[in-house]
């Protein structure tokens, strides 16, 4: 994983360097040694007293969630039904929840806000490797193979963002191309599965720029219907 100081992409900047659960995998110790108590459930109390951003990420990250459940983007959009396929699912809705979060956390003029969208970025960030942790211990993955595990899925999840920032900022065809390698990584997706997912990423982008501050920070952020898509709510 990257150095704990290393240079915050801008699509991060609402997420500190001190990433406090990634420190102890990265530090090769048992989670548990550090943490009173046992389990993830303590990992995420421990997290909950001291991220003032706990609650309002919790609901997004079970938006995101929810959202990655989607049965159209697995069977009419070719994305695979696998651990693989869900996680990037996953790590693309968590994106397009950052923008907006990581815009006012860059903003000067308003300081209480910035660190207020600041912090429920970093909580959505927690949220969303506790939760990875909690999963693998269910699968009955080991402590020490979580953590190797969960040191990949950051490195994915930073390598993914600057993908996604590229093809946003990008053609169309970069966009796709960023797709591909990522979200349909595993397989060999045709031409019209990364025509819509790359038309969809857009499509939730731009909505997400529209959100009023007040809903985003009270975490009261929706993903905009896909008419026609099997997004229709």
């Amino acid at each position: 994983m990257p150095s704990l100081s290393m240079r915050v992409n801008p699509m991060l900047a609402g997420i500190k360097g001190n990433f406090q659960l990634l420190c102890y995998y990265e530090s090769g110790h048992v989670l548990n040694e550090h943490v009173p108590g046992k389990g993830v459930d303590k990992v995420r109390n421990w997290f909950r007293r001291r991220d003032r951003g706990g609650d309002v990420a919790h609901e997004l990250y079970l938006a995101a969630v929810a959202q990655a459940r989607q049965p159209m983007f697995y069977a009419d959009h070719g994305v695979p039904d696998s651990v693989d396929g869900r996680f990037d699912l996953i790590v693309m809705h968590v994106y397009l929840l950052l923008q907006p979060l990581n815009k006012l956390a860059q903003g000067d003029d308003r300081p209480e806000t910035a660190a207020r969208a600041g912090d429920i970025a970093q909580a959505l960030f927690d949220a969303m490797f506790g939760d990875m942790d909690r999963s693998l211990r269910e699968m009955g993955v080991s402590d020490i193979a979580v953590g190797k595990r969960v040191k990949h899925m950051a490195k994915s999840f930073y390598g993914r963002v600057a993908a996604y920032d590229e093809g946003m900022a990008g053609q169309d065809e970069v966009l796709r191309d960023a797709l591909e390698r990522n979200l349909f990584g595993t397989v060999n997706p045709n031409r019209a599965h990364l025509v819509a997912l790359a038309e969809y990423l857009r499509c939730q982008a731009a909505h997400m720029a529209t959100i009023p501050e007040g809903e985003i920070l009270s975490g009261e952020i929706l993903f905009a219907p896909w008419p026609g898509k099997g997004v229709d709510r």
